[in-house]
């Protein structure tokens, strides 16, 4: 049997209950979240397992949370996101409070909006939008194809579409740029999500960004990333926030990217674990290591392709594999999204489909472009009459 929450918020004040929002601190950790909120500490951190407690550690500075109050101040439930699909839900049951990892229930908008260069595209960008994330989500894309100094200049035309997650009526997780636009002396430059995940211009030709190597070079991939899983052992939704890499004790691990170690010892369940911190706010982690390579130690830099450890079974692990993960300002992906093996260049039939839809997507710039669609802000959030129904569901 399956629990799924399924929350209703009403813009009405007749219910005693009220949800209010709340935004995480930069230094806040889950613990000093339950003392500071007077909740058990011993029940919703020290007796859960170390998969759960692991969890816990994925709350991240700037996220929104929930606290649904009863009438006379008491907390009677709380919802902190994780990630895009996974969040943990603290509630009261009679006299004692419940943790439980829950999905996510969020809906996804297509969403876009036009902007005249007057100073440069992060400040008319911010200016237009208040949002940082669709600016830095900009200039990474058009980083390795643009010189922002000299290329731009005031009176260039900006249009971005972009799909924006919702979550309890507001704007939630990073944006996934669809097609973005800037002319500049008076030629077009796009930048284009194909099928295939990957981004390309209009020439078909793959746009080059932050890119990692395998940490084992033709490793079998044994367990995939994903954000909540329902575990059919434990009944419960739990996250692997990485991929492993099966293969050999032994087997040499290399950097993934070049960069700087900033830990190199035993972590929990990691077992011994490796965490490089890279440009542009990435960070490679490499868990349940065999041993260290001779000479790696926290502080040092290493290249692309090093070798930094050898393949083991330290910590949590059922067998000699390789758990890998890659993080940006602290919050887990998916490696394989952003793993190249080569740099494509489209052709044939994947040449054609990209044609295809490349003319769908000019045919929307252009809209947004003629009708100068400007930035449509979110409604400020209200706290709000709450109803929770639990139901079940039978799994089969």
């Amino acid at each position: 049997m399956i629990r799924f929450l399924i929350l209703f918020l009403l813009t009405t004040s007749i219910f005693a209950s009220q949800v209010e929002r709340y935004r995480w601190n930069n230094a806040e950790t889950y613990l000093d979240f339950l003392e500071n909120n007077n909740l058990p500490v011993k029940k919703l951190y020290y007796n859960l397992d170390k998969d759960d407690q692991r969890l816990t550690e994925e709350m991240r500075a700037g996220i929104h949370y929930q606290i649904l109050k009863s009438k006379n101040g008491n907390i009677e439930q709380i919802l902190l996101p994780l990630n895009d699909e996974l969040q943990i839900h603290i509630y009261k049951d009679k006299n004692s409070y419940v943790f439980e990892a829950i999905p996510i229930i969020s809906t996804t908008k297509t969403e876009a909006f036009y902007t005249t260069i007057t100073s440069s595209p992060n400040y008319n960008i911010l200016k237009e939008t208040g949002s940082k994330k669709l600016a830095q989500i900009f200039i990474s894309s058009f980083k390795h194809s643009l010189n922002f100094k000299n290329d731009i200049q005031k009176g260039d035309k900006l249009v971005m579409i972009y799909d924006q997650k919702y979550r309890l009526e507001a704007p939630f997780s990073m944006p996934t740029l669809k097609v973005a636009m800037i002319e500049t002396h008076h030629k077009k430059h796009y930048i284009y999500l194909n099928d295939d995940g990957r981004y390309y211009n209009e020439k078909g030709h793959e746009v080059e960004g932050f890119l990692f190597a395998r940490p084992i070079p033709g490793a079998r991939i044994s367990s995939y990333f994903t954000k909540h899983r329902w575990h059919p052992i434990l009944h419960k939704w739990k996250a692997h926030l990485g991929v492993d890499f099966a293969a050999r004790r032994g087997t040499p691990v290399h950097a993934a990217g070049s960069g700087t170690i900033s830990w190199c010892s035993r972590a929990g369940t990691y077992g011994n674990l490796i965490k490089i911190r890279h440009a542009d706010g990435y960070e490679t982690r490499y868990a349940h290591l065999k041993s260290f390579r001779r000479g790696i130690y926290r502080g040092r830099h290493v290249k692309k392709g090093q070798i930094i450890a050898y393949v083991g079974t330290t910590g949590r692990s059922t067998g000699p594999h390789l758990h890998f993960e890659v993080r940006i300002h602290g919050r887990a992906i998916n490696p394989l999204h952003i793993i190249q093996i080569t740099t494509k260049k489209l052709e044939g039939k994947q040449k054609r489909a990209f044609i295809r839809l490349k003319k769908n997507y000019d045919e929307s710039v252009n809209l947004h472009l003629n009708n100068k669609t400007h930035y449509k802000k979110p409604p400020p959030f209200e706290n709000m009459g709450y109803i929770h129904l639990l139901t079940e569901k039978n799994n089969g």
